[in-house]
This record gives C-alpha cells, structure tokens and sequence, in this order.
C-alpha cells in the first residue's frame, strides 16, 4: 500500500441527460439525474482506494450543506479528506450536459482562489498527482519531486510544474505549442521530467521520452459517459508506476481502468472497476 496525496478537485456534478446532440442555436431537453460525486480528486481518488492505497485529498470546499454532502461522499468511499481547506464561499454544482452519445459538456461558474499552506513533510509521501491550478503548486512540487513520485495533469497555462510525468490530451495540447512535444514538455516540466503521455480517446495514448515515444492502444469499451475517463487513465498509470511497471504497462493499465470509466453512467469510476481490482 502507497501513501498518495491528490491535488484536485472535489465536485458535486449535477447531470443533466439531454435528448439529442447539442446544437448552436437549439432548444434541448433534458432529464435531471440528480447530483453525484466528482472532480478530479474522487474521479482518480477512488480507484487508487480500491486498488488499496492510502489516499489523501487536497482542496477545498465550503462550509454549507452541497460541501457537507461532498464530504460525507467522499469519506464514506474511503478517501482521506483531513487535508481538504473549508471557505465561506457556497460550494456551486457543476452542471454535466450528457448527449446521448455519452460525451458531457461542462458549465460551472469561476472557482474562487485557492492558496497552498506551508508544504507538507513529502517523505510520508508516495506520490503526488497534481490536477489543480491552486496558487503555491511549483513550490509543493518542486519539494515533493525529492522523496515523490509526481505525475501532474499539463496546466491550462504555460506556467511551471515541475513532475516526473505530465499528462494531457491531444485535444488539450492541440493549437499550444509548435516546438516538439517533449521538447515543449520539458519547457513545462523541468529536468525531473521522464515522460510527457498524450491520451487520444478510443486512438490510445503516447508517451515521449529523451529517447523517444512509446505507444499504447485504448481499450475497447462501450462508452456511456466520457465523465473521468482521463482521471481514470491517471489512476491506473500511477497505480502502475508505483507497482514498479514499466511505462507502457502502467500506461496499459491506465487504458484498462479508463475503459470501466467510461463504461460506467457516473462520475467516478463504477462498480466494474472495482470488482476487477479486487
């Protein structure tokens, strides 16, 4: 068992089924399916859990009855939430707009800043998975990538984040660089930098490296909800990483549990996965 700290979110999704796909212009229907556990936090979180680690989130939520929730939610699942910080700000729902295709849109209003404290003693710790645009994230890090393995998610802005593993998706990557993509990585990541994985979907997932790239396939699935799938992906490479694979066979087992992610009408990875890691 690893001790593992998660820098991401914790949501409360409200999911929204609509009829038909979305449209510029349209008027849509839609069901309400009510509101469930999500963000990166528990969508990476719990199939760590599963897989038997010791994890520990850090965000932060607030202090009225949406928050309450989300944290009942999130403990009775496993997940250590003694890290998270609790504001005065009322926690928002994101709103999932589900197509019958089983892709989501998301709208959610501005997150109110979030400040890092003083860096934790990293020698307790693992890994740290960074998923978060939390102020204080290169200092954490930077501490961290001496006693951690640190895997981070490419930041929404070319700022510092320093990790062992970057991850993005090629939609996320598409249109942000005209340098190499490891070369770009690097600009990102620093010198700890081992590998720079970019996920495609159902077209698999590559990874570069100072000698050159690797690639894996996507496992196949019937997709009925894309939500978490790039979490899942995470989850299961780290999880990997830790089990002391190679970067392809944890990169493999980042497909196989992104497959029940997407398999799943949930936020967090399902009941599939779980049964399969036990």
């Amino acid at each position: 068992m690893a001790n593992i700290m998660l820098l991401a979110n914790l949501n409360c999704d409200r999911v929204l089924q609509l009829e038909e796909l979305l449209e510029a212009g349209g008027r849509h229907h839609y069901q309400d399916k009510g509101r469930r556990l999500g963000g990166g936090g528990a969508n990476t979180g719990l199939g760590l859990v599963w897989a038997g680690h010791n994890v520990a989130l850090v965000s932060q939520i607030g202090r009225d009855e949406t928050a309450d929730w989300l944290l009942a939610e999130a403990s009775l699942q496993g997940l250590n939430c003694s890290l998270l910080q609790r504001n005065d700000i009322a926690t928002p729902e994101l709103m999932l707009l589900m197509t019958p295709d089983g892709e989501r849109t998301i709208i959610r209003p501005a997150r109110p800043d979030f400040v890092l404290g003083e860096c934790p003693d990293f020698s307790k710790w693992d890994a740290l998975y960074v998923n978060s645009s939390a102020d204080g994230i290169s200092t954490w890090s930077e501490v961290a990538i001496r006693h951690s393995l640190v895997v981070a998610q490419l930041p929404k802005t070319d700022c510092a984040r320093p990790c062992h593993v970057l991850i993005t998706s090629s939609s996320d990557l598409a249109g942000r660089t005209s340098q190499l993509p490891w070369q770009y990585a690097q600009s990102i990541a620093g010198s700890n930098l081992q590998y720079f994985i970019v996920t495609d979907g159902e077209k698999g997932a590559t990874a570069y490296c100072a000698d050159g790239e690797s690639f894996v396939p996507a496992c196949a699935a019937n997709v009925v909800d894309t939500t978490g799938a790039g979490d899942a992906f995470a989850s299961g490479l780290i999880n990997g990483l830790l089990n002391n694979k190679t970067i392809e066979q944890a990169m493999a087992d980042g497909a196989k549990w992104a497959s029940f992610a997407v398999e799943t009408e949930s936020s967090i990875p399902g009941k599939a996965l779980k049964h399969y890691l036990s």
